[in-house]
């Protein structure tokens, strides 16, 4: 595997990285646990100083930090920047409440059962492997609770942004990290056996595709490591008839285009209810002509490239394929630049579900746009699908749009506004979207040991 910086909108190749060996990958996982035996024992007051110290040299150096992801990936500067500070604020979440999210927790037994409680221990050494659409983000969500809980990790980061990667390790570092602690490696995928079969690492937490995680799932269950997986959505945004419809047309371009429309949360099938469907479709187009692609280091450009060049042909190939089982495409707003790995805003209709494109995930500025008869409708339309990830409704009626999120069958659903991401909210889905969670008391404890202690009078009968 090659680890490389290309730069999405110049196409220059800027840096390359050679691949760990796997003699160094036995020093790094030798190195981690060594660690954790004295890390685990550190107080939470020591934990949390390093979490907090990383958070403030995040913010004093917010820019450079973003410059990366912008160079990496294509992201907008202002969107980076904000990546940065989400991840400041997720290492200061845990700075602050990891201590609390991890006291025992005291069942409610008889007398005759004496005392009973459950204390959550940390594992070991844990595997993380983490994609290229929000670098940062993703290794504080995982890498925060974690180290508050004890553990230690070792990093295989997406081969695009190998430089996000180091600097989030460095970032730890200077933040007073232990060496060892927190490890980028760049392997290659057949090295993640190797890994995940050593006795000393206890787990994997993996963010990226359905064919990836069923991969690296397959190998932690066949070592009988626990895993985590937070895979694809097609998330479902859902226009009711009372909405307001200006104001979801706003919500539905910036939920289905930032960060380019590569958001696995991103509102990706947007089912409207009749009555105001022909307002929406014409507001929501309005609203993606105005977007405009260019530089993403220029604060003016609203539409980031994506990720690659094979990425932006990958999506075109899908809008193809899409057209020629039944839908109808319709490109949106000015042309975009011939540089850069670009692909046209594209509104999807008339996607029947016999087209293939009707359960596929659209990574990048596609929207599917779905008529639905009337709310009964809109509901079955949000849940005819293999992922499971987040959902919208839109509501004037919010104790009505309460009742129908608990209908959507995800792991999260937002009233009124597009799927969140934030630091003290979980984060996760069902279905081929993957299992377990991340983030909040949810994610701090998925990596730990809950081990009952029970107290009983040695006379007490058995």
């Amino acid at each position: 595997m090659a680890y490389k910086t290309v730069n999405p909108y110049t196409g220059e190749q800027l840096k390359t990285f050679p691949d760990a060996t796997d003699e160094q990958v036995q020093q790094a996982i030798g190195h981690a646990h060594q660690t954790f035996l004295n890390w685990k024992e550190t107080p939470f007051s020591t934990r949390a100083a390093v979490l907090n110290k990383a958070a403030k040299l995040l913010r004093d150096n917010a820019f450079q930090y973003a410059s990366i992801l912008t160079l990496e990936m294509g992201k907008l500067i202002g969107e980076a920047e904000a990546e940065v500070e989400l991840s400041a604020q997720i290492l200061e979440y845990f700075a602050k409440n990891g201590e609390s999210l991890l006291q025992p927790d005291v069942l409610p037994v008889s007398a005759a059962d004496g005392k009973a409680y459950i204390v959550h221990e940390p594992l070991g050494v844990l595997l993380a492997v983490e994609p290229w659409n929000f670098p940062y983000y993703q290794i504080a969500r995982i890498l925060a609770p974690q180290l508050t809980a004890g553990n230690t990790l070792l990093l295989k980061h997406a081969s695009n942004v190998p430089q996000s990667a180091k600097a989030f390790e460095q970032l730890m570092r200077d933040a007073g990290l232990p060496e060892g602690a927190f490890i980028n490696l760049f392997v290659k995928h057949t090295q993640i056996e190797l890994i995940l079969n050593d006795p000393r690492v206890h787990g994997v937490a993996l963010t990226g595709s359905e064919g990836a995680g069923a991969i690296v799932a397959g190998l932690a269950g066949k070592a009988l490591k626990k895993s985590t997986l937070e895979l694809g959505g097609a998330d479902a945004f859902v226009v009711l008839h009372d909405a307001d419809v200006p104001k979801a047309a706003k919500w539905g371009v910036f939920g289905r285009h930032w960060n380019g429309g590569q958001v696995c949360v991103s509102s990706k099938r947007m089912i409207v209810v009749d009555s105001v469907y022909d307002e929406y479709l014409r507001l929501y187009t309005e609203g993606v002509a105005q977007l405009k692609a260019g530089d993403p280091a220029e604060r003016s450009t609203t539409l980031a490239p994506l990720s690659s060049q094979s990425a932006a042909d990958e999506l075109k190939e899908k809008i193809h394929q899409a057209v020629a089982h039944g839908a109808i495409a319709t490109e949106v707003g000015p042309k975009v630049p011939a540089q850069g790995a670009f692909v046209q805003p594209t509104i999807l209709t008339n996607v029947t579900p016999d087209n293939p494109a009707y359960h596929l995930e659209f990574f990048g500025p596609v929207s599917m746009i779905f008529r639905a008869k009337d709310e009964a409708d809109a509901i079955r339309i949000a849940n005819d699908s293999p992922f499971g990830l987040g959902g919208s409704v839109f509501t004037q009626n919010v104790q009505h749009g309460e009742e129908v999120a608990k209908k959507i069958s995800t792991g999260m659903v937002f009233v009124n506004q597009p799927t969140r991401v934030k630091a003290d909210m979980p984060f996760g889905g069902v279905r081929n979207s993957g299992y377990g969670r991340e983030l909040v008391h949810l994610g701090i404890k998925e990596f730990v040991n809950h081990k009952l202690i029970n107290v009983v009078d040695i006379d007490a009968p058995f």
